[in-house]
């Protein structure tokens, strides 16, 4: 599934006016909820060597986040909300991140632990040489995905949303034991008033309570329909299925590269080929690799094809039908009936458009 409303390539960003037109030179954004493929996504793009991968510079945990170096800004929620209104301490930081300019001092003020300083010099270098070599910076970034007007319309950023089937990001989480914490929203003033007003009194209604399934099948309710409602008009945003992406990743990642502006070449091709095709690992999460990074969200080569079924051994045939009856609404604009096929799994159809 693509929305596109890609902008001249004539037109250049300008990050000293009120909007910096997103452009096919412009800094890269991936984003979407937390398990939707934003890591392997961004690798996939990375694999082009014209852009610096930066890992979730939003996540308000460290590592990954908490990096001065990286984003010398405070982060004090999950899906942290930025916008024009408490742009103040963002958009000087975020300017710097997208420039790749690194904050060594800033690092080493507050982060100083042999993995820490691992990873100044992992990003100082990445950095520092991806400047003088003119790439672009590629935020890798899943608790963006509310800022995602504001990275775009003031940073020049080219966006690409990342949505999966609201069943298998339910069993993901579940294996992982993740929770969805709705303070963290409501705590946002901005965020409410601007996004999440009708929908406040259900998530207060969750806190507390123990259904993850119901928190997270609402979660993804929640930022989906903003996605829908709100980010399918914005130029240079792009609203992909990981679905489609997993079936056909060549087909998929060669539209992401034109999208983007990177050069699809046959070195770029075979390395996408071996990492969607790497044996029978299915779904692995944070696991150390020195192959791909001092990361512990950094993608790993896996089955891409074969991950797709991977939520039927985690949830039973009762769950799978509560979480498609409590993301029927806002699911059908993104995976419609049409593509249903009899055993409940999405076809193959590599495009819906809303």
């Amino acid at each position: 599934m693509t929305y596109d409303h890609a902008s001249s390539d004539s037109e250049t960003a300008t990050p000293d006016s009120k909007t910096a037109t997103p452009t096919t030179a412009s800094p890269l954004l991936v984003t979407g909820l937390p398990r939707t493929g934003t890591s392997w996504v961004g690798k996939m793009l990375e694999a082009s060597g014209e852009v610096v991968y930066v890992n979730e510079p939003l996540n308000p945990q460290h590592p990954p986040g908490q990096s001065p170096g990286v984003l010398n800004a405070r982060v004090t929620h999950r899906f942290q909300y930025i916008c024009d209104e408490n742009e103040g301490e963002w958009l000087p930081a975020f300017r710097r991140t997208v420039a790749l300019r690194y904050g060594f001092l800033a690092e080493l003020r507050r982060n100083r632990s042999w993995y820490d300083l691992g990873r100044l010099v992992k990003y100082g270098t990445a950095f520092t040489v991806g400047r003088w070599r003119g790439r672009r910076a590629l935020l890798n970034d899943p608790f963006a995905v509310l800022s995602v007007p504001w990275l775009v319309r003031r940073l020049g950023c080219r966006a690409v949303v990342l949505v999966r089937d609201p069943v298998a990001l339910v069993g993901s989480w579940r294996r992982l034991g993740w929770q969805v914490h709705f303070h963290e929203l409501l705590e946002q003033p901005l965020l409410v008033r601007d996004l999440l007003g009708e929908h406040v009194e259900t998530m207060r209604s969750l806190i507390g309570i123990p259904d993850p399934i119901a928190r997270i099948a609402t979660l993804w309710c929640l930022v989906y329909r903003i996605v829908d409602q709100h980010y399918r008009t914005i130029p240079g945003v792009t609203v992909r299925r990981y679905e489609d992406l997993a079936r056909h990743p060549l087909d998929g990642f060669a539209e992401l590269y034109d999208f983007f502006g990177l050069t699809w070449r046959d070195r770029v091709r075979a390395k996408i080929l071996a990492a969607c095709a790497s044996g029978d690992r299915v779904d692995d999460a944070h696991r150390w690799t020195l192959r791909f990074g001092l990361s512990k969200t950094a993608f790993r080569p896996l089955n891409s094809a074969a991950a797709l079924d991977s939520y039927r051994s985690r949830l039973s045939e009762a769950e799978i039908a509560r979480v498609r009856a409590l993301t029927a609404d806002v699911a059908a604009r993104f995976y419609p009936e049409t593509t249903s096929v009899p055993d409940g799994s999405l076809s193959s159809s590599p495009q819906v458009r809303l």
